[in-house]
């Protein structure tokens, strides 16, 4: 979870890899509208975001029915993540960067519907997690995965 740019798919597809669990990203659920609004520049709100979260709460059910789940999602606020965790134990990692670097990042996309300009809504909209596994999001890719799977480990 985090901000857009802090590098959640990236981890998520090399946590999926190491774990042998399916990766989703939560972005690929978003309605169009949803879409549609931020290509526009305009951040969601918790209206908007209600589908998707609740989308998301049935593909974490029937996932964890099956193999597991390994979601990157921005889960930003505290409420999302108790959507999400409704009647299913998760775990969150965290990944923590600055908004320059998430700026910096969103403007080395390409083919992705989020703009730098709603990076600072999301920095505003961000409620930090207290009980999650919290990674340093400028670190190298296999250093994160390598001390998730370690802190997953305890």
């Amino acid at each position: 979870m985090g901000v857009s740019g802090c590098g959640k798919s990236t981890i998520g597809k090399l946590l999926s890899d190491a774990l042998k669990i399916p990766f989703f990203d939560a972005d690929d659920f978003h309605p169009p509208e949803n879409v549609l609004k931020m290509r526009n520049q305009e951040p969601l709100s918790d209206e908007d975001r209600s589908p998707w979260l609740h989308a998301l709460q049935k593909l974490i059910a029937k996932q964890i029915a099956n193999k597991g789940i390994i979601l990157a999602c921005s889960a930003l606020k505290a409420q999302y993540r108790i959507v999400l965790t409704t009647n299913h134990a998760l775990t969150f990692c965290y990944l923590k960067i600055t908004a320059e670097e998430a700026t910096n990042r969103l403007q080395q996309r390409s083919n992705h519907f989020m703009p730098t300009a709603l990076v600072q809504s999301q920095f505003e909209a961000l409620e930090e997690p207290s009980t999650a596994i919290i990674i340093d999001g400028l670190k190298a890719p296999t250093k994160i995965v390598s001390e998730i799977l370690r802190e997953l480990n305890r």
